[in-house]
């Protein structure tokens, strides 16, 4: 019965890499509500049993008892088969096993579908422009793409020019937005991590995005995201406009996002220094240029 073992593990397998269950039990021919009680039951058991000293007969039984759906004569009856089909049965991508970060980042994608429903709508960004001391107010949406395969995110910026990337959220803890802000070929990853508050359906996300300034040097500066609508109609999301907003022009509402996320404390600057050495002194350099 070491069949079974391993037919479990498979199950996991397949499950880690974004395969659902209902595909599995119909590439299997087999009802989900078995598969289901199979998987979330009957072999958890299993293994806890032998690994308590039980012998493969006490542990199956005993498995078995804590459901009412799957028979032992036909589990027993078909276990080859079953292991067979479960085998040839591969997830999608395939072509990126033979990287791991990828594989993971497609089974996180999967998952974060799961998770969007706490989170989809439109937002306005909160965050200081890089040109000058304004407060740079800009859209954002986050949906579920139409094939439920990756969370999709729209961007407008400031200057009314849109950008599509993708979003991760995990456990309720962290969530990641990452696009490309240039137009291809070239590549400037915008990247934007959020502490997610671990409670449903919050109101503003807040975070810290690292992106390119317009001389391609790398800035790190403080996010706030204030949900506008649970709606994801596109029309009516690009009726929201970005904006740069000057200090004296601010709402007393911006004026508060303002203080949050524009303090000398609040963003990150680095720049590259032009030196024939590169030298420990460049860097004292670099930090005597920005304070200019």
């Amino acid at each position: 019965m070491n069949d079974l073992i391993e037919i479990y593990r498979r199950i996991e397998y397949l499950r880690n890499n974004g395969v659902k269950m209902k595909e599995i039990a119909d590439y299997i021919n087999m009802a989900p509500s078995v598969l289901s009680a199979l998987y979330s039951s009957v072999l958890p058991t299993y293994v806890t049993s032998l690994k308590q000293g039980r012998s493969e007969e006490d542990s199956l039984n005993l498995a078995l008892s804590q459901v009412n759906n799957v028979s032992k004569k036909r589990l027993l009856g078909n276990l080859a088969a079953i292991k067979d089909l479960l085998f040839s049965l591969e997830p999608a991508g395939e072509a990126n096993r033979a990287n791991p970060f990828m594989e993971m980042m497609n089974v996180e994608m999967l998952r974060s579908v799961q998770e969007v429903y706490n989170y989809s709508g439109a937002y306005l960004s909160y965050s200081l422009s890089s040109s000058n001391g304004c407060l740079k107010v800009e859209p954002y949406l986050i949906e579920s793409s139409e094939d439920n395969t990756y969370v999709k995110v729209t961007h407008m910026s400031a200057y009314n020019t849109t950008h599509r990337g993708v979003a991760l959220f995990n456990n309720h803890q962290n969530g990641y937005i990452i696009f490309n802000e240039r137009e291809a070929p070239q590549m400037a990853l915008f990247n934007i991590y959020l502490q997610l508050p671990m409670y449903d359906f919050p109101s503003f996300l807040k975070g810290l995005y690292l992106s390119l300034d317009y001389n391609r040097n790398p800035i790190a500066r403080r996010i706030l995201f204030v949900k506008q609508s649970d709606s994801t109609d596109m029309e009516e999301f690009l009726e929201m406009k970005g904006e740069l907003v000057p200090l004296d022009e601010l709402t007393p509402l911006q004026k508060k996002y303002y203080d949050y996320t524009c303090q000398s404390g609040d963003f990150i600057r680095t720049c590259m220094i032009p030196s024939p050495q590169l030298n420990e002194n460049d860097l004292e350099r670099e930090k005597k240029m920005l304070a200019i």
